[in-house]
C-alpha cells in the first residue's frame, strides 16, 4: 500500500483534544484529575478522530497555500471549490446540488446549533433516533427545545428504525424538526433506500424540517454505497444536508464543513446571521481532499475493514458474551458488554482507572444505550490489539 497506516504518530505538544482534552470532555474534570496511569500509558480509543496522518496531498496543499504568505479575511469565492466538492458527491453518491445551496461552517455541530435557532421556536420539539450522538440533544437543549426520542430496535447488534413509534412521535404538532444521522452513529448502520424513503416520507408528511448529518458518508465498508437522504426527495426543500471532509480525511481541527440548504428563506437567514469567514488553509485542504483524496480513502477503508475483522475475531475469542457486529459504516465499534458489567457502572471511568483505556460509554449517547462502549478503531493495528487486550483482560477478571 502507498500509505502507511501502521505508523504510530506522536501527538503530544499539538494541543490535541485526543491527548490533552480527555479529562474535560469525558469526565468533566479539571486538568488536575489523577489516574493510576500516566497520560502516556493510556490507549486512546475515544474521540472520533484518527491516529493516521492526514493525506500527504492535503498537507501539500496546505503548505502551498501557506507559501502565499498572507492570511487575511477569507471566504469561498473561487467556484473551483464547488466543482471539487460537487464532483466528489456526483462520483461517489450519484448526487449533486445547485451551487447557491452550498454554505460553509466551522463544523456540523455549530451548524446544528445555528439551524435550530433559525428554524425553530423555543416551545417546539425536535425528534431524534436513539442511541444518538449527544450533540443532537445538546443543540436542542441550548435552544430551549424539548428532545423527543424514538428508540431504534436492536437484534444481535443490528439496528432498525421502529417506524410505527417514529411516525407516532412525528405526528406531534409540537415536533417540527428531526435531526437524522445517515449513516448512523454510533451503530454504524447504512440505511437502505427503502428505509430512507419511508423515513423521509414520514417527516415530510408531518411537516418536519430534516437536518441530515452525513459526516460519516465516506467511511463505509468496502463495497457499500452511501445514499444521501436528499437524493431521494429532489422536489423538497425541507432537507438540509451536512457533510464534511473532517472525519473522512482526519482534518477535524481545520474546522470546515459543507451545509447544503435548499430552502431559500432558511438559507437567507443563515447568511444574514452566520459569521461566514473561513480559514484559508482549511479551504485549500478541503479542495485538495476532494480532488486528490480518493486513492488514500480507498486504502484507508481496506485498513479499517481489517481492523473491524480483527476486532470481531478478538472479541469472539476473548469476550464471547459481548454483542458486536462489524458496522456497515464509520470507524467506530459499538459493543454491548452488559453481560460483564452492572447497569450503574461509569464505564469510561472504570476502563480509565482499571485498564488504562480511554473510551466512550453508552451514557454519552442520550438513551437506549446502557451497557455499551464505543471504540475508535481508526488506529494502527498494534494500538488496537493492546486496547482490546486491556479491555478484555479487565472484563474477564
Amino acid at each position: 500500500m502507498k500509505y502507511n497506516f501502521d505508523e504510530v504518530i506522536e501527538r503530544k505538544g499539538t494541543n490535541a483534544m485526543n491527548t490533552d482534552g480527555f479529562r474535560e470532555y469525558i469526565f468533566h474534570a479539571p486538568p488536575t484529575m489523577k489516574f493510576p496511569y500516566a497520560d502516556d500509558e493510556f490507549v486512546r480509543m475515544w474521540v472520533a478522530d484518527m491516529e493516521f496522518a492526514t493525506p500527504p496531498e492535503v498537507i501539500e496543499a496546505i503548505k502551498d497555500r501557506a507559501d502565499k504568505r498572507i492570511f487575511g479575511y477569507t471566504k469561498v469565492f473561487d467556484p473551483e471549490y464547488y466543482k471539487a466538492f460537487s464532483g466528489w458527491t456526483e462520483r461517489r453518491y450519484g448526487w449533486t446540488f445547485p451551487k447557491e445551496h452550498l454554505v460553509t461552517s466551522n463544523g456540523i455541530i455549530p451548524a446544528l446549533y445555528e439551524l435550530l435557532e433559525y428554524s425553530c421556536k423555543p416551545d417546539e420539539k425536535i425528534l431524534i433516533l436513539t442511541p444518538s450522538y449527544a450533540y443532537f440533544k445538546y443543540a436542542a437543549d441550548y435552544n430551549n427545545m424539548e428532545t423527543v426520542c424514538s428508540d431504534l430496535i436492536e437484534k444481535d447488534g443490528y439496528y432498525t428504525i421502529d417506524f410505527e413509534d417514529f411516525e407516532e412521535k412525528a405526528k406531534d404538532e409540537k415536533v417540527t424538526l428531526c435531526i437524522f444521522c445517515n449513516p448512523h452513529n454510533p451503530s454504524g448502520r447504512v440505511w437502505s433506500e427503502e428505509e430512507l424513503k419511508r423515513f423521509g416520507q414520514i417527516c415530510l408528511d408531518n411537516g418536519l424540517l430534516v437536518i441530515s448529518d452525513e459526516i460519516h458518508c465516506d467511511l463505509l465498508r468496502t463495497g457499500l454505497k452511501h445514499t444521501p437522504l436528499a437524493k431521494l426527495f429532489p422536489e423538497t426543500d425541507r432537507i438540509v444536508t451536512c457533510m464534511a471532509p473532517s472525519k473522512t480525511f482526519n482534518m477535524a481541527g481545520l474546522m470546515f464543513s459543507n451545509i447544503i440548504i435548499p430552502d431559500d428563506e432558511l438559507r437567507a437567514k443563515w447568511k444574514a446571521r452566520h459569521y461566514g469567514f473561513e480559514n484559508p488553509l482549511s479551504i485549500a485542504a478541503a479542495q485538495a481532499a476532494y480532488i486528490h483524496g480518493e486513492e488514500w480513502l480507498r486504502q484507508l477503508k481496506i485498513y479499517l475493514d481489517g481492523n473491524f475483522e480483527f476486532t470481531k475475531r478478538y472479541l469472539a475469542e476473548h469476550l464471547p458474551k459481548a454483542v458486536y457486529m462489524v458496522p456497515e459504516a464509520t470507524y467506530l465499534a459499538w459493543v454491548n458488554i452488559n453481560a460483564y458489567v452492572s447497569k450503574d457502572l461509569d464505564l469510561p471511568l472504570y476502563f480509565a482507572n482499571n485498564a488504562g483505556v480511554l473510551l466512550e460509554g453508552g451514557n454519552m449517547f442520550v438513551a437506549n444505550s446502557d451497557g455499551y462502549i464505543r471504540l475508535n478503531l481508526a488506529c494502527p493495528r498494534a494500538m488496537l490489539e493492546e486496547g482490546l487486550k486491556r479491555i478484555c483482560g479487565l472484563l474477564n477478571k
